[in-house]
Parts: structure tokens; sequence; C-alpha cells
């Protein structure tokens, strides 16, 4: 059950990234609430898994699947730049992540 909440609560983070980056320096109440609620939610999630995964496994997963999903959102929503150094980056964090599940 741990893995799932981490595993929703990355995905949580990837929504309150998003959002944030929607809400305009929180100067827009819906995306600035969304934000606040995932990342209230995310944290919450997170912290549940980490009642039986180890914190150094739980950090990196959480953060990983983040960054990864921040990546993929502003490539796919944002159209923001896809570069060989940024995609090589964000294959480079999942091999990190499967290294980490194993360990």
């Amino acid at each position: 059950m741990a893995w799932i909440y981490l595993v929703v609560a990355g995905l949580l983070e990837v929504v309150w990234a998003f959002a944030m980056k929607q809400s305009d320096g929180f100067t827009r109440p819906l995306a600035s609430a969304v934000t606040i609620l995932t990342m209230v939610a995310s944290f919450a999630l997170l912290s549940f898994a980490m009642r039986t995964l180890p914190l150094g496994t739980a950090y990196t997963v959480w953060t990983g699947i983040g960054a990864v999903g921040a990546f993929l959102v502003g490539v796919t929503v944002l159209s923001e730049p896809v570069t060989v150094v940024r995609v090589t980056a964000a294959v480079l964090i999942v091999a990190g992540l499967v290294l980490m599940k194993l360990a």
C-alpha cells in the first residue's frame, strides 16, 4: 500500500507544480486553490508512505516522479523545448528511480 501512496503522491506533485505555474504567482484563485489542495494531499500521502518505506527511497521516488512528470507536462502541455540534454536528464532520473526501487 505504501508504494501506491507514494506513486499517487508523486502524481499529485506533478499536478500541483502545473497548477502553480498556471496560478501566475498565486494571482489566479482557482489555480492557486488547486495548487494548495494537491500540495497538501501530496505531502500527506508521502507521509503515509514513509511509515513503512525508508526516507531516502520514498523521497527520491517522490521527487523523481514529480521531476519527470513536470518535464513531460511542460513538453506536452506547455510546449517547452525538447532537447537531447533534457531528455537524457529525464531518462537518467527514471533509471535512478528504477535502481532505487530495486535497492
